[in-house]
């Protein structure tokens, strides 16, 4: 086979590592995107509730109130769960989690990524008009239900604290709800309404649209395992099913395998994933869902997909490459039914996912410090999806020596010593 080069190979081909791709195209390297499937977005870049969420300013922080902490720590709420044995394998990095979500160092977390989440529909809306797919995107933005005035005081004083960055909504009462989405049911004490986030009814589907923008372009997409990767000399060399394959600097945008590739080079990160499943659902009769709804208190999210109603789980702590647990989605399930008029399953099994999370739910974005030509960027937690485009802007601008539109020192690997 003949040897195949690049300026620049990037390992990862969801939202994350074609974001990249297209950025570092936009500058003028002769890119190559490297996954081990046939296509883009076949993993997490699929399996999300298609958000991009430019509202979220407060990243997914470990909870600090003591009766929340012992219903975790019991498996009594459905937004977590875990299982005893493993326990002892995700601890010590839970322990850094929570160390990490202390009031200054969230708001800290919250402030360095502030301005990728006020980038990441900007992005996406050029990127989406570039490759011609405008019915990928809805801006009808997304509801948050609450059925009790607890959670709904909470989630009314986290609103007024989002509203002081620009954030825009609306606190709705029963009324205001059934206005929006007139086939949902349920005792609810309000919703907090986020008009601004878009909607992506097909995320895999976005990722092969960019992944397709990215070929039209003169990229290249290969597959390959990234795991062959090895330094020869001052160049960077992998295997592919093209042939080998060398280029000048390697991006990792693995997401939760990224550690294949920064482990055996030598890279202590503490990478962990948040699983997730999500499960596919005819709508009954003439139902519509309109937008993207989470019912909170329940701890699931139905979205309106091309595909059907997905169902999607909060987070179970799990080794990434473990057997899938269902019991999320068999909880969620008949709650879901009760919510809105669900029919049969669209398929036969869940889908399981996961979301690649460092302990500061901040990505690690720029240069490995102890290899020449190598950069990473991953470790998105629940915003891969939207940020891809956004980190990947501002990696590729690190990489051709431009300034980059935020700060990327927040987001160094060094952070982690």
């Amino acid at each position: 086979m003949p040897e195949l080069k690049a300026d620049v190979v990037v390992l990862g081909a969801g939202m994350v590592g074609v974001g990249a791709a297209l950025h570092l195209q936009q500058r003028g390297r002769d890119v190559m995107l490297v996954d081990r499937h046939s296509a883009a977005g076949e993993e997490t870049s699929y399996g999300n509730a298609g958000l991009i969420e430019c509202a979220s300013v407060f990243p997914y922080m470990f909870p600090r109130d003591f009766g929340q902490l012992l219903k975790y720590a019991l498996n009594r709420t459905p937004h977590v769960h875990y299982r005893l044995v493993d326990l002892p394998e995700f601890l010590p990095w839970l322990l850094r989690y929570y160390l990490a979500s202390s009031p200054e160092r969230a708001m800290k977390s919250a402030m360095a990524e502030l301005p990728l989440i006020r980038r990441s529909l900007i992005e996406h809306e050029a990127l989406i008009a570039e490759a011609g797919v405008p019915e990928l995107l809805k801006r009808n933005g997304w509801l948050k239900l609450f059925r009790s005035e607890a959670s709904l005081g909470h989630a009314a004083r986290e609103f007024e604290r989002a509203r002081q960055y620009g954030v825009a909504g609306d606190i709705l009462d029963a009324r205001g709800i059934a206005a929006l989405e007139p086939n949902l049911s349920g005792d609810f004490a309000g919703a907090v309404f986020l008009p601004t986030p878009g909607f992506v009814p097909d995320p895999g589907g976005l990722a092969k649209a960019y992944a397709a923008l990215f070929g039209r372009k003169g990229g290249r997409f290969v597959v390959g395992d990234a795991r062959t990767l090895e330094q020869s000399g001052a160049r960077w060399q992998l295997s592919t099913q093209e042939g080998s394959v060398t280029a000048r600097e390697v991006v990792v945008a693995m997401g939760p395998w990224s550690d294949q590739v920064f482990k055996p080079l030598g890279y202590s990160i503490p990478l962990n994933v948040k699983r997730g499943y999500h499960l596919h659902l005819k709508p009954r009769g003439n139902a519509v869902l309109n937008r993207c709804v989470l019912d909170a208190d329940q701890g699931f999210v139905l979205a309106p997909m091309n595909r059907g109603i997905r169902l999607t789980t909060p987070v179970e702590f799990a080794n990434r490459d473990a057997p899938p647990n269902f019991g999320q989605v068999e909880r969620a399930l008949p709650k879901a039914h009760k919510l809105f008029p669900l029919g049969e399953q669209v398929e036969a099994r869940p889908w399981k996912g996961a979301r690649p999370c460092l302990p500061d739910m901040l990505p690690v974005i720029g240069r490995a410090p102890r290899h020449p030509g190598l950069w990473f960027n991953f470790g998105h937690q629940h915003h891969g999806f939207t940020l891809g485009p956004a980190t990947g802007r501002v990696l590729a601008e690190m990489m051709t020596g431009e300034t980059p539109f935020a700060d990327p020192t927040p987001f160094a690997v060094e952070r982690f010593g």
